[in-house]
């Protein structure tokens, strides 16, 4: 490990907006498990999650955004989350913490009904692995441990596999679907109000990168119902066929589930 990114982790234990949990045990072990509004923001607001938040970027454009609301951004690479921790340290933003952790022990780590909103900001689609995508039946079963009934999952991608895969879980598990583009760009000054295209409009480090390839961007907003039933589609969605910035050379196979 480098010498930037080890000065980059001391930092980071130092601040009093991150917390490090990179291996729970279980959901005992976690003291904030059902107490972040009370014992990490010291209020009663609603949270939102943004799983996977790299730099941070969704998170700390939110937390501006809305001042009244709590914002916690997840990943477990903290080289990259310092940056958002440490520019939310340094605008004030008392709204805004960071977890890094891995996202596969989530639900050990937020309580029943803790969390309003989660948000899916360019997630490694995980074209062979179902079972390690975001926003497969396996996670979203996870976040029906804290997400409160009918909370709503956004998910923001350059991915055609990973939006085509969700939308199709979505129609096959009935999920309530409040927003649906292949091209949010080309569509945002005209589907949305001005509220909402601030929000979408925050734009990652990596989602600068997409658009500057040509690559579309992605956007579903679905509610997630504790009372459905999850089903994967079955059906051979083709494979993204180009290389992702700091990812796993993607398939080049035509098709795959």
């Amino acid at each position: 490990m480098g010498k930037g990114k080890l000065a980059k982790f001391a930092e980071m234990a130092a601040l009093p907006n991150v917390v490090e949990c990179p291996f729970p045990q279980t959901d005992t072990d976690f003291a904030l498990r059902g107490r972040w509004g009370t014992d990490f923001f010291g209020n009663d607001r609603p949270i939102v999650l943004e799983l996977g938040c790299g730099r941070g970027e969704y998170t700390v454009g939110l937390a501006r955004l809305f001042p009244d609301m709590n914002f916690i951004g997840v990943d477990i690479k903290g080289a990259r989350m310092w940056s958002g921790a440490t520019e939310a340290q340094r605008e004030g933003l008392a709204n805004a913490g960071f977890l890094r952790t891995r996202v596969e022990f989530i639900d050990r780590l937020f309580g029943p009904d803790e969390v309003s909103e989660i948000w899916l900001t360019f997630s490694d689609p995980q074209m062979k692995k179902p079972r390690k995508r975001l926003t497969g039946t396996h996670f979203l079963e996870r976040y029906r441990g804290f997400l409160r009934d009918g909370g709503t999952v956004h998910v923001k991608t350059d991915s055609q596999f990973l939006f085509t895969y969700t939308s199709l879980l979505c129609e096959k598990s009935d999920l309530p679907v409040e927003a649906c583009t292949a091209d949010l760009y080309g569509t945002l000054s005209d589907a949305y109000d001005a509220v909402t295209q601030r929000v979408l409009g925050i734009r990652t480090y990596y989602e600068s990168q997409w658009l500057g390839r040509g690559i579309p961007i992605k956007y579903l907003r679905f509610r997630l119902p504790a009372a459905a039933t999850l089903s994967e589609p079955d059906v051979e969605i083709p494979f993204d066929s180009y290389r992702s910035y700091n990812r796993n050379r993607r398939s080049e196979r035509s098709a795959g589930k």
